[in-house]
């Protein structure tokens, strides 16, 4: 018998496939705005509860329980499959949504938050690890290119929108309207979920169990990492007239962020080793790399190159446009191997971050500048896709949701930790900051791209 060749292949956005791929999409846009949306309402929240001084706790506060949600929800979609995660997450979600909405104090709106990080941390990991379930293999580069752009085009949006609405109607119906649309997007999960019920629980191999109970044992490193991802959002804004006492604070932080991340993390990911190890090491550079200058870009801009700050602004814009250009490029039918895919960003990103660092260096025009961060942001959207598709095919079903929560949190704890330094850099220089601190805050991307790029080759699996 000769094979049916005629057999269709399998489409994301038609068919069984439909309902997953929506309701991930809802779910993700949703998470997204409320993200986005705080950087635009807090300033209001604060003014109106006459809590100035929170202002810098409300923000730090997501950062300290995503990092400890991320390895919880690691654990418990291993153990108990992805549903029970994610359920709670939405849970989380809609409680924190709540929360805020309805917050008559500043304590009730950093409760929220709190909770706002738990709930990205549970539905980050049970999203991926339904999707590795319930999607064959061929389709994951296209919903990742989806979930890349359902991140990225809020950021876009997302703050001008809800600016409207807290001026119209409030700021609190931004997060009572999420609420709202949480609702039917859980019912455009149930058919996946359903699915994902019925399937039979994946088989546990001795190493996998071994595996679980050493993630249970760095439960408590995690809480060090959150603790210490805390500590350095914070005293990074307060650094003001404090240099010595800060400057000490965040050197302590770093040691315990870099002692929690060697227990947590998998083994080999600070040499690369071949294999998933090099992946999380290469999430961590490539977020450590792009982020570490997209951050001070508009500051660069503003103080460099003269430009008001709705003008500053389009570097962000660049960032979200070409991200997710680059991410839709991810996801389409490619003739070589998914490690091309990730050479071809990771290469982009370095040369788009060289060109863009000659806005410090040189005299070249901001918009040729800025030409090269749209460049960097094209190979953003190729390698972080990529990356994770090949952490789901380096993974199996009894340990996707721990190396999910472990990519992640690479990434995470690298992106704190340029900040960070680099913020201290500048702090240091604050009085009158010099072209040549831009100029080695964003050629230091370019370098940890490079290197990302160095160890491309070593995400293939073990022989």
């Amino acid at each position: 018998m000769t094979a049916d060749l005629s057999t269709p292949a399998p489409k994301l956005l038609s068919g069984p496939h439909l309902p997953l791929a929506l309701g991930v999409i809802g779910l993700v846009t949703l998470s997204a705005l409320e993200n986005r949306a705080v950087g635009t309402t807090l300033p209001t929240m604060v003014r109106e509860f006459d809590a100035l001084g929170s202002f810098g706790v409300a923000n730090a506060a997501p950062n300290a329980s995503f990092v400890f949600a991320l390895a919880v929800a690691g654990l418990w979609s291993d153990r108990h499959g992805p549903i029970r995660t994610l359920r709670l997450g939405a849970i989380a979600f809609g409680l924190a949504q709540l929360l805020i909405g309805f917050a008559v104090a500043m304590p009730m709106v950093i409760a929220g938050r709190v909770l706002s990080g738990i709930a990205e941390g549970l539905l980050d990991v049970s999203l991926l690890v339904l999707v590795a379930r319930a999607l064959p293999a061929a389709l994951r580069p296209r919903m990742m290119s989806l979930i890349s752009a359902m991140w990225v085009l809020p950021s876009i949006f997302g703050p001008p929108l809800t600016g409207v609405i807290t001026e119209q109607f409030g700021w609190r119906w931004v997060f009572l309207g999420a609420v709202v649309l949480l609702v039917p997007t859980w019912l455009l999960l149930q058919p996946a979920i359903r699915q994902s019920q019925n399937s039979p629980e994946p088989e546990r191999t001795p190493e996998h169990i071994a595996e679980l109970a050493a993630w249970r044992t760095a439960l408590p490193w995690a809480a060090a990492i959150s603790v210490a991802l805390f500590t350095l959002t914070l005293t990074g804004d307060h650094l003001d007239g404090h240099r010595v006492l800060g400057g000490t604070v965040i050197a302590v932080a770093l040691v315990v962020l870099g002692v929690a991340a060697v227990r947590v993390m998998p083994r080999g990911a600070f040499v690369a080793e071949r294999g998933f190890p090099a992946v999380v090491a290469i999430r961590g550079l490539v977020g450590a790399g792009f982020a570490g200058v997209g951050v001070y870009l508009p500051l660069l801009l503003t103080l460099l190159h003269h430009f008001s700050p709705a003008r500053a602004g389009v570097s962000m814009s660049v960032t979200g446009v070409f991200w997710a250009l680059g991410s839709w490029l991810q996801g389409r039918d490619h003739n070589f191997q998914r490690v091309n895919v990730l050479r071809t960003g990771l290469a982009l990103m370095t040369v788009g971050i060289a060109i863009t660092s000659l806005l410090a260096w040189t005299d070249a025009t901001a918009w040729f500048g800025l030409t090269g961060w749209a460049i960097a942001g094209i190979g953003m959207g190729l390698s972080s896709s990529s990356l994770s598709v090949l952490m789901l095919d380096l993974s199996d079903a009894g340990n996707s949701g721990r190396n999910a929560s472990a990519a992640q949190m690479a990434s995470v704890m690298s992106i704190a930790t340029a900040v960070s330094v680099t913020g201290t850099l500048l702090a240091l220089n604050a009085d009158d900051p010099q072209p040549w601190v831009f100029g080695v805050i964003v050629s230091a991307g370019a370098v940890l791209t490079a290197l990302a790029l160095l160890c491309a080759g070593r995400v293939r699996r073990k022989v």
